[in-house]
């Protein structure tokens, strides 16, 4: 079916990218070796210790998230390494999977994907480890599976609170940027994000904030690396520079992405995902839908993950608004599938984008036969006029 107008990409990344940021990227490539580079890297290296909330040199790799997990993985630990993993979801489990292919050991605190990762057992965990054989804690800031925000400075309070010398790290590949986060002050050793969330840019640029801790434990980790060691990416990036061939376009993209949050003011991005994920919710709590996610103090900023009622299945339901009304909802990952859909909140948006998802998303759900009551865009948008 042909659709007028423009395609809603309402999915939890990766986010719609602003017209100035993809005009950034069609700016001619530049000799990656000369001082015009030099002088772009430097200046998105000091932007994104700032959108981390750091002192120290970030680590900007050409590669996906994904890539950045292993990174972090494979510059601090060592073969045969136990580490702590607590179950949130989708992308949880599968950081913990890449970790046992790296004959790392993951211990992991099951979870009912509805909640985040509970500081409390984190600690009893860290506390029965007398003989820390525990090296790091993995936690997702963020689980865009399930629309879920984990407490971290909790989290940090409990591994304190617990003794124990274990690494920190934090995924935030769908957070930073839309969510407040401060790397240095939380006492995050290291921090993985993206570039195609809340830094509204395409995939393919990812992201390593490090702590003294962490680089300590570099010099002393044993597990393979080549293209993610640290110590090449940190010695280039000193002198603006990548020790191998860089994305310089999505650099360009990055650029601009960073004066646009700038200008806007990070304390006033984060409100406005605050202000949206409460619409959505209260949207869906008109509709007499079920959000996932059960503690009002994870809720997320950036997805709202709906509940489908027993005898629907979300996937339908998806196709359906995407075929009618040209509109892209998140799936149901792994376990979740059919189950919920989810709607993403995040990066470029306005009030009227939002009130136009959640108006396609009513229509879907009546032309679907699921059982709704009415009102839910009026009640979205009663919290968007009076916030």
């Amino acid at each position: 079916m042909t659709h007028s107008g423009r395609h809603f990409l309402q999915i939890p990344g990766p986010s719609n990218v602003p017209d100035t940021v993809l005009r950034a990227i069609s700016m001619p490539t530049i000799d990656h070796r000369g001082p015009e580079f030099q002088e772009l890297f430097s200046h998105v290296l000091t932007g994104m210790a700032d959108i981390f909330d750091t002192a120290n040199q970030v680590v900007i790799y050409p590669a996906t998230g994904t890539g950045a997990w292993e990174a972090a993985l494979v510059n601090t630990l060592n073969p045969g390494d136990e580490i702590l993993c607590f179950e949130t979801g989708h992308f949880s489990s599968l950081w913990k999977a890449q970790a046992e292919r790296w004959g790392l050991r993951p211990t992991v605190i099951p979870g009912d994907w509805r909640t985040g990762a509970d500081p409390q057992k984190i600690q009893a965990a860290l506390e029965q480890d007398t003989g820390h054989r525990f090296k790091a804690v993995l936690v997702v800031h963020n689980e865009t599976s399930t629309g879920v925000t984990s407490r971290i400075p909790q989290i940090r309070q409990a591994i304190d609170a617990a003794g124990h010398p274990a690494l920190l790290m934090v995924d935030t590949i769908s957070s930073l940027g839309s969510v407040d986060y401060h790397h240095d002050e939380w006492g995050v050793d290291v921090t993985v994000s993206g570039s195609q969330k809340g830094l509204m840019l395409p995939p393919g640029m990812s992201f390593n904030a490090v702590s003294q801790k962490a680089l300590d434990a570099h010099a002393k980790s044993t597990l393979p690396k080549s293209v993610w060691d640290w110590t090449e990416m940190l010695a280039s990036g000193k002198n603006g520079q990548t020790p191998y061939t860089p994305n310089t376009n999505l650099l360009y993209g990055l650029k601009e992405a960073l004066r646009i949050l700038h200008e806007e003011g990070l304390e006033n991005v984060f409100a406005r995902h605050e202000r949206f994920a409460k619409a959505t919710r209260a949207a869906v709590n008109a509709w007499g839908l079920e959000v996932l996610c059960t503690n009002e103090a994870e809720h997320s900023p950036v997805l709202t993950a709906v509940v489908m009622p027993e005898g629907h299945d979300a996937d339908q339901l998806r196709a359906l608004i995407l075929e009618k009304f040209n509109m892209s909802l998140g799936a149901g990952l792994s376990k979740l599938k059919g189950k919920v859909f989810r709607i993403g909140h995040l990066g470029d948006l306005s009030d009227l984008t939002l009130a136009g998802t959640l108006a396609g998303v009513q229509m879907g759900l009546q032309l679907a036969g699921v059982p709704i009551k009415s009102g839910g865009v009026e009640a979205a948008l009663e919290v968007l006029k009076d916030s």
